[in-house]
């Protein structure tokens, strides 16, 4: 496909804009290290340390799950996850970030197990003031249990992205403007977990988890945060402000991050014509009314 002199350049520009931003972060927390940033939450027995790779477990007694030591509100987080191997059905691997509370916000990739041969799906959803319902259904265009590969949440006050090795897969943006609620004023932290969800994970629930392969083992690498922390005593408001004030230069709050790129946007149009499989704006059966957010996309 032939590009234009203008096109490229103003591409370049982003590029090395993006690149310097990344760099020259202030005031970012950012590390490679599990236990910097990260604690066991729940199961420490089915928690196996290898050098700065970390293995979670789920077997018939227990899943397990960690979180991070602190809260953020905006930036954008990372991990390299490597899937179960074999026969998953029934097991969910998640990576998250939330909010607390009933009216709490919340980001989801959930990691769906399948049968031995069978594509794992990925389902994303997005929680606003408690409020979820937003399933997407995607696979993948590697096999995820071969390798390590990278998932983030991008999440600045213009728009939410899901991106698998840089790739964005979901964008939710911001529509305030047409009475759509937006997740903006909430620290999150950031979690993971593998659990068993065999009543409905896997073809819904007719494929229920063959604990005779347990234990399933997930494993994680390159922990990364480069997100703006929030002291647990300051007011919601005031990390708002403080997360975003001008003064301070965030890269997540430069024009250029507001948006996908020309290059981002092509990347999710390929993405949502060849892998994705369910969509919640268009299940009128769930929805006979469409949502409103899936009227303005």
């Amino acid at each position: 496909m032939a590009v234009s002199s203008s096109s490229y350049s103003s591409s370049m520009i982003t590029f090395l804009f993006f690149s310097f931003s990344v760099i020259v972060l202030v005031g970012l927390v950012t590390a490679s290290k599990f236990d910097e940033l990260f604690q066991p939450s729940w199961a420490l027995d089915h928690f196996v340390y290898q050098g700065e790779q970390l293995q979670l477990k789920l077997d018939n007694y227990s899943g397990a799950g960690f979180a991070s030591k602190s809260k953020y509100m905006f930036g954008k987080t990372t991990i390299q996850i490597k899937l179960v191997e074999g026969d998953s059905a029934g097991t969910v691997t998640a990576f998250y970030m939330s909010s607390d509370g009933p009216n709490h916000n919340e980001f989801d990739f959930e990691f769906l197990g399948n049968t031995t041969g069978e594509p794992y799906l990925v389902q994303t959803n997005i929680y606003v003031n408690g409020v979820g319902n937003r399933e997407q259904r995607l696979n993948l265009w590697f096999d995820p249990t071969k390798d390590f590969h990278s998932y983030s949440l991008l999440w600045n006050q213009r728009q939410v992205v899901f991106l698998v090795d840089e790739t964005p897969i979901r964008a939710f943006t911001n529509k305030e403007k047409q009475g759509i609620a937006f997740p903006k004023d909430q620290a999150m932290g950031v979690y993971s977990s593998i659990w068993n969800a065999d009543d409905w994970a896997t073809q819904g629930g007719r494929v229920k988890t063959d604990w005779t392969h347990a234990p399933f083992v997930a494993s994680y690498q390159g922990f990364d945060i480069n997100a703006c922390e929030c002291p647990v005593a300051v007011a919601a408001d005031e990390n708002a402000k403080r997360c975003s004030a001008s003064d301070k230069g965030y890269w997540w709050d430069h024009p250029v991050m507001s948006e996908l790129s020309l290059h981002q946007s092509h990347q999710l149009m390929w993405v949502r014509a060849n892998h994705l499989v369910y969509d919640y704006c268009t299940d009128s059966e769930r929805f006979p009314v469409t949502p409103l957010e899936c009227e303005h996309r």
